[in-house]
């Protein structure tokens, strides 16, 4: 069974990065389909190359030379070539970018070129094939990824080749222009082709050793999950949580394949498995990870027998529906109502309170702002006793006062509302309480 490879941009970032790329892959035969992105930072300060991408389409669209606005980009593969000791030439595929570029190809086409020049340039490195993207991962003309055509393209393609490199992060319009995935693009690339060819295993090489429970830059040093399910990778990853985009799961999931994470400079390490099932077995802690976001506000209404009145929440969620308003949470009382909404949401509608005043007829609504959410998610909760009680006496011991709780029907996470100004003292508190008294 063959294995995808997907290397993220820090990965590639330079000529030592790709021989550590090129070790992996042939330490493991069965690591024949690689997924590339563009080159990353090699040092702080530095820019990647995606980034620069975008700089010089912009300048070129502003009436600068191409040639002379695509030169550090150039500059900047050719750097690997020559330090990897290659023989291969992009001037052609420079010269074409710089033309489309000249003719406005547009954005989506400028920044799929960091990953469409980084894949040949590996491919040449491996002795690989190498597949543009273009040629078998499609969207629809309304913008949406194309699953059914892509599905059924990719794998006739990959049929035919024992190995190979497929750049991520791009695809074809129906019109042949390009298209780029919104966020995770090429995380998502390397799920497709995971399924595409019933991959055994899909492989996520990055500069972390896996996924942490919380937050590097919030908990120092913080533990890093051994096996995580994709449900609750997928809670997390939507509170923030980095890493892998949760989009980029679903092929895999549907497919059952699992997702290994792993460290391509430290290889040794077996990072973080991804499954579909939990493990059987006692879990080592009860929580698997904690997550947050910022920037909310609640809308709270209040009306005497709200419980009794029929409608009363669908006139609300088809006024949120109209304004196109999303709504995190809805926690509710037997009077009482709360819309968490996002503060930008609520800013770009100025008027929606007092729209839902008009279809509620509350006694009384308020609005507070500088809200934060965190969730607490773990397997573990739900046949723990207990876990909402610690959770509430840490944040009890820290002086942290709780906005709103809300827990999933699943048991799988709990989630709590809490100033902004409480966000990391939060985080840290719930983590030593489930990660160092256990």
């Amino acid at each position: 069974m063959a294995k995808v490879v997907k290397f993220g941009g820090s990965s590639l970032a330079d000529a030592n990065q790709f021989r550590k790329v090129a070790d992996i892959i042939r330490s493991d035969k069965e690591r024949r389909y690689v997924v590339p992105s563009a080159p990353g930072k090699r040092f702080s300060g530095d820019t990647k190359v995606t980034d620069m991408l975008y700089k010089c389409y912009d300048e070129v669209c502003g009436g600068a030379n191409a040639v002379a606005s695509f030169l550090p980009i150039a500059d900047r593969y050719n750097g690997i070539i020559s330090d990897l000791g290659l023989t291969i030439s992009l001037d052609r595929e420079f010269e074409e970018i710089t033309d489309n570029f000249t003719k406005r190809a547009g954005r989506d086409y400028a920044a799929s070129r960091g990953e469409y020049l980084n894949g040949i340039i590996l491919a040449n490195y491996l002795g690989f094939p190498f597949i543009d993207a273009a040629k078998g991962i499609f969207f629809k003309a309304n913008g949406e990824f194309d699953a059914d055509l892509t599905d059924a393209t990719l794998a006739a393609i990959l049929e035919g080749y024992g190995r190979a490199v497929i750049p991520g992060f791009y695809g074809a319009n129906p019109d042949g222009s390009i298209r780029t995935f919104s966020r995770g693009g090429s995380d998502f690339t390397g799920s497709v082709v995971a399924k595409a060819i019933g991959a055994e295993l899909y492989e996520n090489w990055t500069d972390v050793p896996g996924f942490a429970v919380a937050d590097p830059r919030i908990v120092k040093d913080p533990k890093f999950i051994d096996v995580i399910t994709y449900r609750e990778l997928r809670e997390l990853s939507y509170m923030g949580a980095g890493v892998l985009h949760q989009d980029a799961i679903f092929p895999v999931r549907n497919a059952r394949i699992p997702i290994n994470i792993r460290n391509t400079n430290d290889p040794s390490a077996k990072g973080t498995m991804i499954v579909h099932d939990a493990p059987k077995g006692k879990n080592e802690h009860i929580i698997t990870g904690i997550a947050g976001k910022k920037n909310f506000s609640a809308v709270a209404i209040e009306k005497d027998e709200m419980n009794g009145e029929i409608g009363f929440l669908r006139r609300i969620l088809t006024l949120m529906d109209v304004e196109k308003i999303n709504f995190e949470h809805i926690p509710t009382g037997i009077d009482t109502m709360t819309l968490i909404i996002d503060s930008d949401d609520l800013k770009a509608h100025p008027n929606f309170v007092e729209r839902v005043k008009e279809v509620s007829c509350p006694n009384h609504i308020e609005v507070e702002h500088d809200l934060a959410l965190i969730a607490v998610v773990g397997r573990g909760m739900k046949a723990t006793k207990g876990t909402a009680t610690r959770i509430f006496a840490a944040l009890s011991h820290a002086n942290i006062n709780i906005k709103m709780i809300d827990q999933g029907s699943s048991e799988l996470n709990i989630i709590i509302g809490i100033n902004e100004d409480d966000f990391d003292e939060a985080i840290r508190v719930i983590y030593n309480m489930f990660m160092l008294q256990e």
